[in-house]
């Protein structure tokens, strides 16, 4: 098992995948519940690393983890990882009635995408 973590100011994303790619748990947080939840899923789940983006935020988070969690942790690029991420919501979410007839590129996703982020992490470390 791996958590995906997508670090924000606001918002964080979560994931926890299974070692063939299987989602477990994906969600959108709040970024000041996130050590709390992130502590919650390694109860749960027991999983052997955290894998998070490298930009943003990832400096603050990945000391925050390492002083507050006993779990390895590994940065990984996410360069472009939110324009891969609105396109993977339509594929796991088809749009719908009229949203059909607009181009998936103009489509814009109706929620954040923080989680699908957190996939994408995951799959680009055991990639």
């Amino acid at each position: 098992m791996i958590i995906g973590f997508d670090p924000g100011r606001d918002k964080c994303g979560l994931a926890v995948t299974t070692d063939d790619a299987q989602i477990l748990y994906h969600q959108v947080i709040k970024s000041e519940n996130a050590i709390e939840i992130i502590n919650n899923l390694i109860n749960q789940y027991h999983p052997e690393k955290i894998v998070m983006g490298n930009q943003t935020t990832s400096k603050q988070w990945s000391k925050k983890l390492r002083e507050k969690l006993q779990i390895d942790i590994q940065l990984v690029d996410e360069k472009n990882s939110t324009v891969e991420a609105r396109d993977r919501y339509w594929q796991m979410y088809p749009a719908k009635g009229l949203t059909k007839l607009i181009p998936q590129g103009l489509r814009v996703p109706p929620c954040p995408v923080d989680d699908i982020v957190a996939i994408l992490l995951v799959e680009r470390y055991c990639n």
